[in-house]
Formats: structure tokens, sequence, C-alpha cells
């Protein structure tokens, strides 16, 4: 049966289609696949298809982000249906949920208050999100809120940036070399001695140190090296064309 054209100037009806597109195929008579999935078995999925956004957007093609985002867009949408299933929650409760938090987050917008610069906003927005928290009776310990899936460097990125936030991070500078001069000292020491366990506590630490640095001066590490791995995969790809040529 031929699919009836999309209005591109009604996205509303097109989420919709999509939407019930996740539902047929997670509903009877659908695919039995998409049907056994958990939320477990596409928690996965959803980090990827937001890792290929990132590369897309990194990589300066709008076309590419386009495709990415509808394939992130649909994970999300198929996690939602997993939920839904299990009767825990629905699709409209997630609407709902950020509609409500992005209104709340906002009151510059949707409510009285006044702001002169984005440094007011994002000020409102910090301490509009710990009266939530103190709503939730989130107890935890600050740096454990940073979620554990994040990949490595992001991960540490946030938790320095959480851990400065909350004073828990000395502002010394020349506290910060010291740290790293001393933890590539002790590397070149205890290689040597061949201690693997040492070897790999030590090159953590000196990763750490070198986020901390990064991000004193404005720098996010994940990107530095993601775009590192870029420059290397392109630096080899030259030198390997220029070894074929002679």
């Amino acid at each position: 049966m031929p699919q009836k054209k999309m209005n591109r100037t009604d996205p509303v009806h097109a989420f919709t289609a999509l939407w019930s597109l996740v539902e047929r195929l997670r509903g009877p008579g659908g695919c039995p696949w998409d049907a056994k999935q958990t939320a477990e078995s596409i928690k996965t999925y959803v980090l990827e298809e937001a890792y290929e956004v990132a590369d897309a957007v990194e990589r300066k093609s709008p076309e590419e982000v386009c495709h990415e985002l509808g394939d992130l867009l649909f994970q999300i949408l198929f996690m939602a249906s997993i939920y839904k299933g299990s009767a825990d929650f629905d699709l409209y409760e997630v609407l709902e949920t950020i509609h409500k938090k992005m209104v709340r987050r906002h009151p510059h917008v949707f409510g009285p208050v006044e702001v002169n610069s984005a440094e007011e906003v994002a000020a409102n927005w910090e301490k509009i999100k710990k009266e939530e928290l103190g709503l939730s009776e989130d107890a935890r310990w600050p740096l454990e809120k940073v979620p554990e899936n994040l990949p490595a460097l992001l991960r540490a990125h946030r938790l320095i940036e959480r851990a400065a936030k909350h004073r828990l991070l000395a502002p010394d500078d020349e506290e910060r070399w010291r740290n790293l001069q001393d933890t590539w000292g002790a590397l070149r020491g205890v290689v040597p001695e061949g201690d693997q366990e040492r070897i790999a506590t030590t090159v953590g630490e000196a990763l750490f140190d070198l986020v901390v640095l990064a991000r004193k001066w404005g720098l996010n590490a994940e990107d530095l090296l993601r775009e590192k791995n870029r420059r290397f995969i392109e630096e080899t790809k030259k030198g390997h064309g220029e070894e074929d040529k002679k």
C-alpha cells in the first residue's frame, strides 16, 4: 500500500506517524525481533546513535546530522514503547515531563523572572535544578550524580566540573601543574619495574590530571581526543597513500 506523503509543515503528524510505526513493529503481527527487545538490549543503540549525531555535527554535515537525528529519535521512541508495554510509563508521560521541566527551568520566558544575560539564565537554571533535587530528596553525593555510562574522558570532565562547582577541587593552577609533573615522574619510575597494576594506576592519574588542566583552559578532553582520533585516521590514510606511490 503506497504511503501518504507527509506535509512538511506539520511535524506533529510526522511524529505521530513515526510513533505509530514503532508501535506496529512491536505489536501483534509486527517484527519478532523488535517485539523481543528490552530496555537493556536497546540502551546500547541509543548511546551509539547519540555518538553518531555528535560525529556528524563535528564533520559539519547537515545531511548526516538529519539522518542521525532520525535514527536517535527512532531509538528513543522504541524505548518509550518498551516501557509502555511493561506499564511503567507511556510516551505522553515522557513528553509531559520534559515539557513541564523546560517551562519550569525558563521562568524568564514563561514566568515573571527578568534576566539580562545568558549567565543569569545559567545561574537560574542551576538554582531551580537544586530546588527540584531537594523536592525529590536526592541525597546522593554530588559526584555520584554524573552518569557512569558516559565516555570516560567526558565523565572525568563532568566530575571535575561538578567538583569545582561544589568547591571540592583545589583552585591552584600551580598545584595542578605539580600534580601532572609528579605523575609523569612517577610513571617514568614504575615503567622499568614492569608492575602493570602501578603503571595502569599512574597512567589513569596522568589522564585525569590532563582533563583537569584542559577544563581549566576552557577545553573538553573528550572533544580534544575525538579530534585527534580523526586527525590520526587522516594522517595514516595520507601516509599509506604516499607509501603506495613509491
